[in-house]
């Protein structure tokens, strides 16, 4: 299994290093049955997190077409709409003086909505999202209709552009796999080892990092529960 790990200028560090090191451990426990990249929509470059001068480097273009998972980060930034009236932070400005709903914004006007798209159209791909990565691929029209989850300040804009937006630690809706606040990364990463490689390999893991995974992977399956 092979993973691509998506960098957008103002990504979020956590959202991609926890992923990153869980899926990394999880390729050495499995004798190599899991690979793991970083990745751009542009190609080979250094991007800028959204936290202080952090930047990570891409090794790769995201390639839609190559099966395995591919992961889309959020950002991070401000809290909220711009400090500033009048001031739209717009390119050129430091990452970090950005909020978070314009850094993710910024993704739309770039090439990697057309390659998420092409990714979701791939039988052998699943497309994955941590914290406002699910917001990336429902502002890009990707989501209207499916189950997905974000971090909790962003399940009203996945409502507003026709997701059916889950307040849990993980929704696996098939091809699509969603995690909510950034350290659900690491829930998100454990999950996908368990449902690809084997839950031997994701305790392992799990064991290893001395993380236990919180609540219960939601899918649209069973009876709908009652009103308590």
């Amino acid at each position: 299994m092979h993973v691509q790990i998506v960098l957008f200028d103002g990504f979020d560090p956590l959202d991609v290093i926890a992923p990153y090191e869980v899926l990394h451990a999880g390729g050495k426990a499995s004798g190599g049955l899991v690979s793991v990249e970083l990745v751009s929509a542009e190609g080979p470059r250094e991007v800028a997190s959204g936290t202080g001068s952090l930047a990570l480097r891409a090794t790769a273009a995201l390639d839609p077409a190559r099966p395995g998972l591919v992961l889309v980060p959020g950002a991070s930034g401000r809290v909220g709409e711009p400090e500033v009236p009048g001031h739209d932070f717009g390119a050129g400005q430091p990452q970090q003086d950005a909020s978070i709903p314009v850094l993710l914004g910024r993704t739309l006007t770039t090439e990697l909505p057309a390659l998420l798209a092409a990714a979701m159209e791939n039988p052998e791909a699943t497309v994955c999202a941590v914290c406002g990565g699910s917001l990336v691929l429902a502002m890009a029209g990707l989501l209207e209709g499916r189950h997905a989850t974000t971090h909790h300040m962003g399940l009203d804009m996945l409502d507003a552009t026709g997701v059916h937006a889950v307040r849990a630690r993980v929704v696996d809706d098939g091809d699509v796999v969603t995690g909510a606040g950034v350290t659900s990364g690491l829930d998100l990463a454990l999950h996908l080892l368990e449902r690809e490689v084997g839950p031997r390999i994701a305790h392992a893991v799990e064991e290893m990092f001395a993380h236990e995974r919180r609540g219960i992977v939601w899918r649209d399956q069973g009876p709908v529960a009652a009103a308590f």
